[in-house]
């Protein structure tokens, strides 16, 4: 019997998040991404919006307005994202409940980046709610960049009726879905001399009543794209410097800190470098740069960071859209670069080994960084040839995220093999060792199950009553 340890995954002293989809590219599976980046995120970014009340809905507004003459990206009479095709009168058969539903069975908490019509109904936001209840702690990024003026949301209220409207789609969040966690993406403190932050006083309430706060700011941007081709002799884009864009976010919690007497959660929702503004080589000094402000800084204010995003249209994604084909990336720079980020101890949760363990044994997803699961220790005699899981009996239809040698792997249900020598490619061992496989079991439908009590909207249990079969050989087969 191999020797069995409880396990439980803890936050990391920076989260890491990654934004997959949104008017720039569409949603990349999570195969896919965990295979690229070799491990998971604590929560992945996907962008709708819900206009429910506008005649054209609820077609993408590219596709309702296709005639229109658009020189902005914001220019159409709703926002461009991908329609939210829940709530009264919807479903969560399709978007983004697939998505939804793919980024928690990987082990991913889900955020959800929401604008929305002002002068919906809280008949609306109720259907809203209900929707999101059963995907367990996911946070929810409603008419984010709030203090601009570019969304539709913006060009329908004032920035009191929107702050008002955060207040209480917030309220009846906290009624009917509780599990969820909302983000205030408002306005920052700009500049050293400046006190208050942007439109603090109509947000005031809103900073006071919401989870997390977060600012959205670019490091380099293209705001033209994709309209416009940034060049020297053009003024739709910008670039300032690591160090300034940090310190904007942190005067930013200090003074949400300040107006509240109280202490939250900080994130960047949105951080890159454009690459339309700094090339390839640039892009990659920019966000090390910045990763290493995150960790040299000891008053560690900063909670997380959403990359933006995975794949895009234009210079803005780890791969970029091959314009031969939508469902090929190209790779950047930037992508190798952002591996090494996350792969750092600071950006990556903890799993701690706590008491021996015996089957069968019940494991509990909770999120991303509140789980608990079970390791096996497994003797490695040298650096493996092949490396190998068998899945059988109720393992079969098991949905399992396992880590070994650094490396996670994904079990879906149904498969009954997983090839782990990936995680040795570039990491051999040198010798005779001894490696954890640690296993935990995120919901198989990406969904919590109602019938498992209480707390089922926050708790997922699944009973593991059996071990994988390890196959391990050190030369081979035949020479």
């Amino acid at each position: 019997m191999a020797k069995l340890k409880q396990i439980n995954l803890k936050p990391a002293k920076c989260a890491v998040d990654l934004s997959d989809g949104s008017e720039r590219g569409f949603y990349v599976d999570q195969d896919y991404i965990l295979r690229k980046l070799g491990r998971p995120h604590r929560a992945v970014n996907i962008m709708y919006c819900y206009y429910p009340n506008d005649k054209a809905w609820p077609k993408r507004a590219q596709d309702a307005y296709a005639d229109m003459d658009v020189g902005f990206a914001w220019d159409y009479p709703y926002d461009n994202y991908f329609p939210y095709l829940g709530g009264v009168g919807g479903n969560t058969k399709g978007e983004p409940f697939t998505c939804m539903r793919d980024i928690r069975r990987h082990g991913q908490d889900v955020i959800l980046t929401l604008t929305c019509d002002p002068k919906i109904t809280d008949k609306q936001i109720i259907g809203i709610a209900k929707d999101l209840r059963p995907f367990g702690r996911m946070m929810l990024r409603m008419n984010h960049e709030c203090t601009g003026n570019w969304f539709s949301f913006n060009k329908r209220a004032t920035y009191q009726e929107i702050a008002d409207f955060y207040v209480r789609f917030h309220k009846i969040i906290r009624k009917y879905a509780p599990n969820v966690s909302m983000i205030l993406c408002a306005g920052a403190v700009m500049g050293k001399k400046d006190i208050k932050a942007e439109r603090e006083d109509e947000f005031l309430e809103a900073i006071k009543e919401t989870e997390i706060w977060s600012i959205d700011k670019y490091i380099a941007l293209n705001w033209g794209w994709p309209y416009e081709v940034a060049e020297k002799d053009n003024h739709s884009h910008s670039r300032d410097t690591a160090k300034n864009t940090y310190n904007v976010a942190k005067r930013t919690f200090l003074r949400f800190k300040e107006i509240t007497g109280k202490t939250k959660p900080m994130v960047m929702s949105e951080l890159n470098a454009d690459g339309d503004v700094t090339g390839p080589y640039d892009q990659v000094k920019i966000m090390k740069s910045f990763a290493k402000l995150i960790k040299d800084d000891p008053e560690r204010w900063f909670s997380a960071f959403c990359f933006y995003q995975f794949r895009d249209d234009g210079r803005l994604g780890l791969e970029i859209t091959d314009p031969n084909n939508a469902n090929v990336g190209v790779e950047q720079p930037i992508l190798g670069a952002y591996r090494d980020i996350i792969e750092d101890d600071f950006f990556k949760p903890e799993i701690k080994s706590g008491k021996t363990a015996k089957l069968p044994i019940m494991l509990r997803w909770g999120s991303s960084e509140d789980a608990e699961g079970i390791s096996m220790e497994l003797d490695f005699e040298s650096d493996p040839v092949f490396a190998e899981a068998n899945f059988e009996g109720s393992l079969v239809d098991a949905n399992l995220m396992m880590e070994l040698n650094g490396m996670w792997f994904y079990k879906a249900p149904g498969v009954k093999f997983v090839d782990f020598m990936p995680a040795f490619f570039k990491k051999r061992l040198k010798g005779e060792t001894k490696l954890k496989l640690n296993i935990f079991a995120p919901p198989a439908t990406g969904e919590n199950d109602p019938t498992q009590g209480e707390n089922w909207d926050t708790d997922y249990y699944y009973e593991l009553k059996e071990l994988p079969k390890i196959r391990l050989r050190f030369e081979p087969i035949c020479k």
